[in-house]
């Protein structure tokens, strides 16, 4: 009778535990699935209905691809797309139209080449162009690179839609001489748009490019780029904060110059208006190891009357010029206080032919809030900071002077204390990617 007391008590036990773990997990939250696309659709022309395009197909770009005024496109998290190679496929956004690319940290939506894994290279496609209503100091306002479609106009806060946790990879082809579509080119963007956690990585032109304009952006990553990373034009005059520039020391443009920044009024350095008056926060810039490719110059020229600001960011690696570049025709903008470097650190490796800081003096570097010219040791960055080859090491060490090492930031910022992108928090992490060239973007079968 006792052995089967127990016996039974111990299967009673056991039917509780099971109830309970059932119970457990019907109350649990499913995890989502990742999405799985089977099905390549191709795109051509116009798109000048509402469409939506979802991760469980995969999207073919080819040729000039339009958003036409009136329509948005919306594009599911974890969606992929691909820009075809003969045809020099693009994505064009027009004024008056919308993309609202909403990715998440863990389903990115990714725009890349249709070549296989091994066999990506920069210019594989155009990459993505956002055109809107927002002032610009060009008329005709026509973009680059394809050449006929105007953007620009009087609508400051005029909105595009929004991009969010998205990739553009082996992007941007020089169409012509000095006409490129970029990985992510933006044409009188307003204020209305936003641009938040995007990445460019392996473009064959610029990653980010404003023409004119007002939009905001945070958490910006360029990686690998062939010529400029941040290139501002025609009075952009918006806020980016957070961004990290990586640069291989093995690839510049070979048709003219390599920069971490290049700003310009206009084409010609005239005092048209809006006069280009970005500001950026909590930049990073860095180039991997080893001897630069003669075409590289400054980690940031700024020239031909821009009148952009520079805050709480730091600029190191081998760049053979100089570290920052200020030249004749916006020094007046610097002497007269439009122009603004505060909380800028400039630690360089190897010999630079104009010095550390050029076009102003050291004295007039140095008189701006925090600025320092260190060395790279002594910002006491993280080992592989500046790796091309693995996902870089981020965040500073624990007593580095770049975590104090920040000034106050304009009104329209978060605040910081620190310089640089990152103070305890890796931003990348989960929705970046530092080996798209061998990353599977296959269908599934």
């Amino acid at each position: 009778m006792k052995k089967f007391s127990k016996l039974f008590n111990l299967l009673m036990a056991a039917l509780l535990l099971t109830g309970f773990a059932a119970c457990k997990d019907d109350n649990t939250e499913p995890e989502p699935e990742e999405p799985v696309a089977t099905e390549m659709v191709t795109v051509k022309g116009s798109i000048a209905a509402n469409t939506t395009w979802t991760a469980d197909k995969q999207y073919l770009i080819t040729g000039f691809v339009y958003v036409e005024d009136g329509a948005t496109l919306t594009i599911q998290p974890g969606t992929i797309i691909k820009g075809d190679k003969d045809s020099k496929g693009a994505l064009f956004v027009k004024r008056g139209a919308k993309i609202m690319a909403v990715g998440t940290a863990t389903q990115p939506i990714v725009f890349t080449s249709n070549e296989a894994a091994g066999s990506r290279r920069a210019g594989d496609w155009g990459g993505l162009v956002i055109l809107g209503k927002a002032p610009v100091n060009k008329t005709p306002a026509v973009i680059e690179g394809e050449g006929r479609t105007e953007y620009g106009g009087t609508e400051a806060a005029d909105n595009s839609g929004e991009l969010k946790y998205v990739r553009i990879e082996f992007a941007g082809i020089a169409y012509a001489t000095d006409q490129e579509i970029n990985s992510l080119t933006m044409g009188g963007v307003g204020s209305g748009t936003k641009i938040e956690y995007v990445q460019c990585s392996f473009g064959g032109d610029d990653a980010f490019e404003w023409f004119g304009g007002t939009v905001n952006a945070k958490h910006l990553v360029s990686f690998r780029g062939l010529d400029d990373d941040f290139d501002t034009d025609n009075g952009f005059s918006g806020l980016v904060q957070y961004g990290l520039i990586i640069r291989d020391p093995a690839v510049a443009d070979q048709a003219g110059d390599s920069n971490g920044f290049e700003s310009d009024n206009d084409g010609d350095g005239t005092n048209k208006t809006p006069q280009t008056a970005a500001k950026f926060a909590n930049i990073t810039v860095a180039m991997g190891d080893g001897t630069p490719n003669g075409k590289f110059a400054s980690a940031a020229r700024i020239r031909r009357n821009s009148t952009i600001s520079i805050y709480n960011s730091v600029f190191t690696g081998a760049w053979p010029r100089s570290g920052v570049r200020i030249e004749a025709p916006s020094l007046p903008n610097f002497t007269n206080g439009t122009l603004k470097l505060e909380g800028v650190h400039v630690a360089l490796s190897g010999t630079q032919a104009q010095g550390a800081i050029e076009g102003i003096t050291a004295a007039q570097f140095a008189a701006g809030a925090k600025n320092s010219v260190a060395t790279v040791a002594s910002l006491l960055f993280p080992a592989g900071f500046n790796s091309i080859s693995a996902k870089p090491a981020v965040l500073p060490q624990a007593t580095s002077p770049l975590l104090t090492g920040g000034t106050t930031l304009p009104a329209g910022f978060e605040a910081t204390t620190y310089a640089g992108a990152f103070n305890t928090t890796d931003w990348t992490a989960g929705w970046a990617n530092f080996d798209p060239q061998n990353t599977d973007y296959s269908l599934k079968k």
